[in-house]
Protein backbone atom coordinates (compact mmCIF):
# COMPACT_ATOMS: atom_id res chain seq x y z
CA UNK A 1 0.00 0.00 0.00
CA UNK A 2 3.05 2.27 0.99
CA UNK A 3 4.06 1.40 -2.22
CA UNK A 4 1.65 2.81 -4.30
CA UNK A 5 0.87 5.64 -2.48
CA UNK A 6 4.58 6.80 -3.18
CA UNK A 7 4.30 5.86 -6.69
CA UNK A 8 0.94 8.13 -7.14
CA UNK A 9 2.83 11.11 -5.36
CA UNK A 10 6.10 10.19 -7.48
CA UNK A 11 3.29 10.82 -11.01
CA UNK A 12 1.50 14.18 -9.80
CA UNK A 13 4.94 15.19 -9.03
CA UNK A 14 6.37 14.67 -12.72
CA UNK A 15 2.93 15.43 -14.36
CA UNK A 16 3.31 18.79 -12.46
CA UNK A 17 6.38 19.72 -13.21
CA UNK A 18 6.11 18.70 -16.74
CA UNK A 19 3.71 20.61 -17.65
CA UNK A 20 5.59 24.01 -18.33
CA UNK A 21 8.86 23.47 -20.91
CA UNK A 22 11.70 24.81 -19.53
CA UNK A 23 12.36 26.50 -23.31
CA UNK A 24 9.26 28.61 -23.05
CA UNK A 25 10.31 30.58 -19.91
CA UNK A 26 13.30 32.59 -20.80
CA UNK A 27 12.68 35.68 -22.52
CA UNK A 28 14.69 36.61 -25.67
CA UNK A 29 16.28 33.36 -26.18
CA UNK A 30 17.31 33.77 -29.51
CA UNK A 31 19.65 37.49 -29.16
CA UNK A 32 22.50 36.43 -30.87
CA UNK A 33 20.60 35.73 -34.25
CA UNK A 34 18.98 38.95 -33.93
CA UNK A 35 19.78 41.93 -36.44
CA UNK A 36 19.32 45.15 -33.93
CA UNK A 37 20.77 47.64 -36.30
CA UNK A 38 16.94 48.78 -37.54
CA UNK A 39 16.15 49.50 -33.35
CA UNK A 40 18.20 52.65 -33.15
CA UNK A 41 17.81 56.33 -32.25
CA UNK A 42 15.68 57.14 -28.89
CA UNK A 43 11.91 56.35 -28.93
CA UNK A 44 9.75 59.84 -28.50
CA UNK A 45 5.67 59.03 -27.61
CA UNK A 46 3.36 60.80 -29.63
CA UNK A 47 0.47 63.36 -28.32
CA UNK A 48 -2.94 61.69 -28.72
CA UNK A 49 -6.14 62.60 -28.76
CA UNK A 50 -7.45 61.96 -24.17
CA UNK A 51 -3.98 62.74 -23.57
CA UNK A 52 -3.80 65.38 -20.19
CA UNK A 53 -0.59 67.77 -20.81
CA UNK A 54 1.56 70.30 -18.29
CA UNK A 55 2.57 73.06 -19.93
CA UNK A 56 4.98 75.84 -18.36
CA UNK A 57 6.98 78.73 -19.71
CA UNK A 58 9.22 80.71 -18.17
CA UNK A 59 11.42 83.35 -18.82
CA UNK A 60 14.34 83.47 -16.00
CA UNK A 61 14.68 87.44 -16.28
CA UNK A 62 11.52 88.35 -16.30
CA UNK A 63 8.87 85.70 -14.90
CA UNK A 64 5.80 87.99 -14.84
CA UNK A 65 6.23 88.47 -18.93
CA UNK A 66 5.10 85.00 -19.58
CA UNK A 67 2.90 84.74 -16.41
CA UNK A 68 -0.03 84.92 -18.76
CA UNK A 69 0.85 81.32 -20.56
CA UNK A 70 0.73 79.52 -17.60
CA UNK A 71 -3.07 79.22 -16.71
CA UNK A 72 -3.70 78.09 -13.07
CA UNK A 73 -6.39 76.65 -11.25
CA UNK A 74 -8.00 76.95 -7.77
CA UNK A 75 -8.54 73.63 -5.52
CA UNK A 76 -9.24 73.74 -2.07
CA UNK A 77 -7.55 71.16 0.49
CA UNK A 78 -6.99 71.17 4.08
CA UNK A 79 -4.04 72.02 6.49
CA UNK A 80 -3.71 71.48 9.70
CA UNK A 81 -2.72 73.65 12.04
CA UNK A 82 -1.73 73.27 15.76
CA UNK A 83 -4.60 70.19 16.18
CA UNK A 84 -6.82 72.44 14.47
CA UNK A 85 -8.11 71.83 10.74
CA UNK A 86 -8.79 74.61 8.09
CA UNK A 87 -9.91 75.09 4.60
CA UNK A 88 -6.76 76.50 2.10
CA UNK A 89 -7.13 76.73 -1.26
CA UNK A 90 -4.04 76.30 -3.92
CA UNK A 91 -3.56 77.51 -7.13
CA UNK A 92 -2.00 74.61 -9.29
CA UNK A 93 -0.79 74.46 -13.13
CA UNK A 94 -3.83 73.91 -15.21
CA UNK A 95 -3.96 70.45 -17.31
CA UNK A 96 -4.70 70.90 -20.92
CA UNK A 97 -7.17 68.11 -22.41
CA UNK A 98 -6.24 67.30 -25.81
CA UNK A 99 -9.79 67.11 -27.53
CA UNK A 100 -10.80 64.33 -29.88
CA UNK A 101 -9.64 66.94 -32.89
CA UNK A 102 -6.04 66.41 -31.36
CA UNK A 103 -6.09 70.54 -30.15
CA UNK A 104 -5.67 72.26 -26.75
CA UNK A 105 -6.97 75.88 -26.26
CA UNK A 106 -3.46 77.32 -25.20
CA UNK A 107 -3.51 81.42 -23.24
CA UNK A 108 -3.26 83.97 -25.98
CA UNK A 109 -1.95 81.55 -29.00
CA UNK A 110 -5.52 79.95 -29.19
CA UNK A 111 -6.21 76.19 -30.60
CA UNK A 112 -3.17 74.62 -31.01
CA UNK A 113 -2.97 71.38 -33.20
CA UNK A 114 -0.91 68.87 -30.97
CA UNK A 115 -1.53 65.53 -31.78
CA UNK A 116 1.17 63.77 -33.18
CA UNK A 117 3.74 66.06 -32.18
CA UNK A 118 6.51 64.72 -29.34
CA UNK A 119 6.70 66.81 -26.04
CA UNK A 120 9.98 68.46 -27.76
CA UNK A 121 8.23 69.10 -30.91
CA UNK A 122 5.78 70.87 -29.15
CA UNK A 123 8.09 72.61 -26.92
CA UNK A 124 9.72 73.82 -29.96
CA UNK A 125 6.59 75.10 -31.09
CA UNK A 126 5.51 77.10 -28.33
CA UNK A 127 9.26 78.30 -28.23
CA UNK A 128 8.86 79.88 -32.22
CA UNK A 129 5.58 81.35 -31.57
CA UNK A 130 6.08 83.32 -28.01
CA UNK A 131 9.31 84.57 -29.09
CA UNK A 132 9.70 87.49 -30.38
CA UNK A 133 5.86 88.16 -30.81
CA UNK A 134 5.67 88.47 -27.46
CA UNK A 135 8.62 88.66 -25.36
CA UNK A 136 12.28 89.70 -25.71
CA UNK A 137 14.37 86.45 -25.00
CA UNK A 138 13.67 82.73 -25.91
CA UNK A 139 11.46 81.48 -22.98
CA UNK A 140 12.14 78.04 -21.44
CA UNK A 141 8.98 75.39 -22.19
CA UNK A 142 8.30 72.43 -20.15
CA UNK A 143 5.91 70.31 -21.73
CA UNK A 144 5.09 67.04 -19.16
CA UNK A 145 2.00 64.18 -19.42
CA UNK A 146 0.15 64.18 -16.82
CA UNK A 147 -2.15 60.83 -17.34
CA UNK A 148 0.34 58.54 -19.57
CA UNK A 149 -0.60 55.24 -17.72
CA UNK A 150 -0.87 51.54 -18.91
CA UNK A 151 -2.41 48.66 -17.74
CA UNK A 152 -0.85 44.84 -17.19
CA UNK A 153 -3.61 42.16 -16.63
CA UNK A 154 -3.98 38.68 -16.63
CA UNK A 155 -1.10 36.20 -14.75
CA UNK A 156 1.60 38.50 -13.55
CA UNK A 157 2.41 39.55 -9.72
CA UNK A 158 0.75 42.82 -9.54
CA UNK A 159 -2.20 43.50 -12.21
CA UNK A 160 -3.35 46.84 -12.34
CA UNK A 161 -2.89 50.24 -13.66
CA UNK A 162 0.14 51.97 -13.70
CA UNK A 163 1.09 56.27 -14.42
CA UNK A 164 4.36 56.53 -15.97
CA UNK A 165 5.71 59.97 -15.20
CA UNK A 166 8.89 60.00 -18.14
CA UNK A 167 5.99 59.56 -20.72
CA UNK A 168 7.93 56.20 -22.32
CA UNK A 169 7.79 52.83 -21.14
CA UNK A 170 8.62 49.46 -22.95
CA UNK A 171 6.64 45.94 -22.76
CA UNK A 172 9.45 44.20 -20.21
CA UNK A 173 9.68 47.65 -18.42
CA UNK A 174 5.71 47.33 -18.50
CA UNK A 175 5.75 43.95 -16.92
CA UNK A 176 8.35 44.94 -14.62
CA UNK A 177 5.92 47.33 -13.16
CA UNK A 178 3.89 44.26 -12.63
CA UNK A 179 6.61 42.28 -11.01
CA UNK A 180 6.80 40.04 -13.50
CA UNK A 181 4.86 36.74 -14.90
CA UNK A 182 3.67 34.27 -12.67
CA UNK A 183 4.78 31.09 -13.42
CA UNK A 184 1.42 30.07 -15.33
CA UNK A 185 2.22 33.37 -17.88
CA UNK A 186 2.90 32.62 -21.36
CA UNK A 187 5.65 34.28 -22.54
CA UNK A 188 4.85 33.49 -25.93
CA UNK A 189 1.55 34.89 -26.68
CA UNK A 190 1.06 37.79 -24.49
CA UNK A 191 -1.30 40.18 -26.62
CA UNK A 192 -1.71 44.07 -26.40
CA UNK A 193 -4.81 45.96 -26.70
CA UNK A 194 -4.48 48.95 -28.54
CA UNK A 195 -6.29 52.45 -29.34
CA UNK A 196 -5.04 54.39 -32.13
CA UNK A 197 -5.34 58.71 -31.99
CA UNK A 198 -8.72 58.06 -34.23
CA UNK A 199 -10.25 55.24 -31.97
CA UNK A 200 -9.38 52.53 -34.23
CA UNK A 201 -8.92 49.07 -31.49
CA UNK A 202 -6.46 46.49 -32.41
CA UNK A 203 -5.00 43.11 -30.57
CA UNK A 204 -1.63 42.07 -31.14
CA UNK A 205 -0.15 38.74 -30.01
CA UNK A 206 3.76 39.39 -28.70
CA UNK A 207 6.22 36.29 -28.67
CA UNK A 208 8.44 37.31 -25.40
CA UNK A 209 10.62 34.05 -25.90
CA UNK A 210 11.65 36.10 -29.50
CA UNK A 211 14.43 38.45 -29.16
CA UNK A 212 12.76 39.91 -32.38
CA UNK A 213 10.39 41.56 -30.36
CA UNK A 214 12.64 44.56 -29.80
CA UNK A 215 12.49 45.40 -33.59
CA UNK A 216 8.68 45.28 -33.13
CA UNK A 217 6.41 48.50 -33.86
CA UNK A 218 4.65 47.60 -30.63
CA UNK A 219 7.87 46.98 -28.24
CA UNK A 220 7.05 50.60 -27.05
CA UNK A 221 4.04 51.12 -25.43
CA UNK A 222 1.55 54.10 -26.01
CA UNK A 223 -0.59 55.80 -23.44
CA UNK A 224 -3.54 53.69 -22.67
CA UNK A 225 -2.54 50.47 -24.15
CA UNK A 226 -3.19 47.17 -21.72
CA UNK A 227 -1.20 44.00 -21.69
CA UNK A 228 -2.69 40.58 -21.03
CA UNK A 229 -0.37 38.13 -20.02
CA UNK A 230 -2.63 34.92 -21.37
CA UNK A 231 -2.58 31.48 -18.68
CA UNK A 232 -1.17 28.33 -19.49
CA UNK A 233 -2.26 25.03 -19.64
CA UNK A 234 -1.32 24.23 -16.67
CA UNK A 235 -3.41 27.17 -15.26
CA UNK A 236 -6.63 25.69 -17.43
CA UNK A 237 -6.33 22.95 -15.55
CA UNK A 238 -5.98 23.78 -12.07
CA UNK A 239 -8.85 26.14 -12.61
CA UNK A 240 -10.85 23.46 -13.38
CA UNK A 241 -10.24 22.13 -9.71
CA UNK A 242 -13.51 23.48 -7.83
CA UNK A 243 -14.05 22.53 -3.92
CA UNK A 244 -15.99 19.80 -5.08
CA UNK A 245 -13.33 18.10 -6.59
CA UNK A 246 -11.32 18.97 -3.84
CA UNK A 247 -13.25 17.69 -1.03
CA UNK A 248 -13.18 14.21 -3.25
CA UNK A 249 -9.53 14.21 -3.16
CA UNK A 250 -9.21 15.62 0.58
CA UNK A 251 -12.04 12.30 1.18
CA UNK A 252 -10.37 9.64 -0.57
CA UNK A 253 -6.79 10.97 0.99
CA UNK A 254 -8.29 9.94 4.43
CA UNK A 255 -10.16 6.45 3.21
CA UNK A 256 -6.24 6.02 2.05
CA UNK A 257 -4.87 6.62 5.24
CA UNK A 258 -7.62 4.84 6.89
CA UNK A 259 -7.24 1.35 4.75
CA UNK A 260 -3.28 1.84 5.55
CA UNK A 261 -3.78 2.15 9.22
CA UNK A 262 -6.07 -1.05 9.42
CA UNK A 263 -3.87 -3.46 6.80
CA UNK A 264 -0.82 -2.49 9.38
CA UNK A 265 -3.21 -3.63 12.15
CA UNK A 266 -4.60 -6.79 10.92
CA UNK A 267 -1.74 -7.66 8.67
Amino acid sequence: MKKYLSLVVLVLTLSLTGCMSYKKVPYIQNSADVDLSSATGLYDTKIMPKDYLTITVNLPNDPEAVRMFNMTVSSKGTTSSTGTMSLSTQNTLLQYLVENDGCIDFPILGKIKVAGMTRNELQDYLVDKIYPQYVLEKPIVLVTFSSFKISVLGEVTGPGQYVVSTGKVNVFEALALARDLTIYGRRDNVKLIRENAVGEKSIVELNLNDANIINSPYYQLQQNDILYVTPNKTKSKNSGVGSETSLWFSTTSILISIASLLYNILK
